[in-house]
């Protein structure tokens, strides 16, 4: 009587999905791309994707979830806050979060990612970046900056 429905769930806030979680095909800001669609060209939007058709460009999803699902084949470059594959993707990941390659999954580009899962089984062909952003410098203090010009005052003399 009181169950909320798949349209009631509120993704704010929820971690992304991992490979393997049932998910529901289509929950409130969720948009599928179903097997039959061919899309050529920049795919950008503010919900979270799932991909079952054929897509070639450049898919620019920074702060949303992506999923290419088991029949998706998508050949772009990616940039979204995290990525499960399931399907087949030519082409470089770019993600701030969690990138996810499921067993189904066939790869073939660089990933640059926070974090990553790859299940046993995983096809993949690439480079894997996960290097954390360079320190902050700190700038130098009055007393370090007066010490350095009268080193090369020095030296110049």
């Amino acid at each position: 009587m009181f169950k909320k429905s798949h349209d009631d769930y509120d993704s704010a806030g929820v971690s992304p999905p991992r490979i393997g979680e049932q998910q529901p095909i289509r929950s409130k800001n969720v948009s599928v791309i179903g097997p039959t669609l061919v899309f050529k060209g920049e795919l950008s939007a503010d919900e979270d994707l799932v991909i079952e058709g054929t897509i070639e460009g450049t898919i620019a999803h920074h702060k949303k979830n992506l999923t290419i699902g088991r029949q998706g084949r998508v050949t772009a470059d990616i940039h979204a806050s995290s990525v499960i594959v399931e399907g087949e993707l030519n082409g470089d990941i770019h993600s701030d979060g969690l990138v996810s390659l499921a067993k189904s999954g066939k790869v073939r580009g660089n990933i640059y990612c926070a974090r990553l899962v790859m299940e046993e089984g995983t096809q993949y062909s690439g480079t894997i970046d996960m290097a954390k952003p360079s320190a902050l410098k700190v700038a130098p203090g009055p007393d370090e900056v007066k010490e350095e010009f009268a080193r090369a005052e020095n030296l110049t003399a």
